[in-house]
């Protein structure tokens, strides 16, 4: 009986060039340590180049669809870049024929990777918080924040740190933990923002009076908005007041509209106060009762002798 004996062949990476190059009329010498280290070059840049022309427009479009800044898209997509490069190098590694170095280093990246990880704690944790504040949003470039008795306008927003102008002209870098582990206040995130004033007036003065003086000048003030109407509200029995909360709405806020919009209304509400015989009180403290000083009458007898 004839037998026939089946070699089995084991299908590598090498032994997959190696035919490649065969077919394709390469001689045989870049099947060596040279031939795969041009082979892994090449390889390298093809991908990376097809990546960038092919992969990365795409990922821009994406990016447009989520109606991003310009500030979240940049490192975004520098990301993608080293994520491309990291793919462009891996296969590489594995169509040279590099399979058991690859292996190798992928073991060495965990241990580096977990040792990095644990003295690069605080800096992750300010890269995570960075990738929140470009998804979620709570805040851009231009607008006014106040967190932990602080307050600014953003000027910058990077994937560590972000950097806020304070109303004293102070730059501030702040890790970006602090700002998405505590409450952030934006005020101008919506396009309408309330001002509250207390307006406090003496019991004896007319309240209804008050009332109709304080909305008046809401109506009269071209920056206060009609809808939602002011509103006025007696919130208040002090120990020397009566308090009169009034509320009202601005378009379009920002910092300086806010405190001038509000410094503008309670000035011109303050001299119709005044025309009216409205007083504003403040606070009073009466003291009662003697006091001893035997020491200071002593002396004074002593300087009439």
């Amino acid at each position: 009986m004839t037998g026939i004996l089946l070699q089995q062949v084991e299908v590598t990476p090498d032994n997959v060039v190696a035919e490649l190059l065969q077919e394709a009329g390469v001689p045989p010498a870049f099947g060596n340590p040279v031939g795969k280290g041009v082979i892994f070059v090449v390889v390298a840049i093809l991908i990376y180049v097809l990546g960038r022309a092919l992969l990365l427009p795409v990922f821009d479009r994406v990016l447009e669809r989520q109606d991003l800044d310009a500030h979240a898209k940049k490192p975004l997509r520098r990301i993608a870049v080293i994520l491309l490069g990291f793919v462009a190098v891996a296969v590489a590694f594995g169509t040279a024929g590099y399979g058991d170095f690859l292996q190798s280093l992928a073991t060495v990246a965990a241990a580096a990777t977990l040792a990095i990880g644990f003295a690069m704690q605080d800096v992750i944790k300010n890269f995570v918080s960075g990738v929140f504040i470009y998804t979620d949003r709570p805040f851009r470039i231009g607008d006014w924040i106040e967190w932990d008795d602080r307050a600014g306008i953003v000027e910058d927003i990077s994937l560590r740190v972000t950097r806020v102008r304070t109303f004293d002209n102070e730059l501030l870098t702040v890790p970006n933990s602090l700002l998405t582990d505590d409450v952030i206040k934006n005020p101008v995130a919506k396009d309408m923002l309330r001002i509250r004033f207390v307006f406090g007036i003496g019991y004896d003065d007319d309240i209804e009076r008050a009332t109709e003086i304080i909305l008046e000048e809401a109506e009269r003030h071209d920056d206060i908005l009609a809808d939602p109407e002011p509103t006025v509200r007696l919130t208040e029995l002090a120990d020397s007041y009566v308090g009169l909360q009034s509320r009202v709405w601005i378009e379009d806020p920002s910092r300086a509209d806010y405190l001038g919009i509000r410094g503008e209304y309670v000035t011109s509400v303050k001299q119709r106060f005044d025309d009216a015989g409205i007083s504003i009180p403040f606070p009073q403290r009466s003291l009662s009762g003697g006091i001893d000083l035997p020491a200071v009458e002593a002396i004074e007898a002593t300087a009439d002798d």
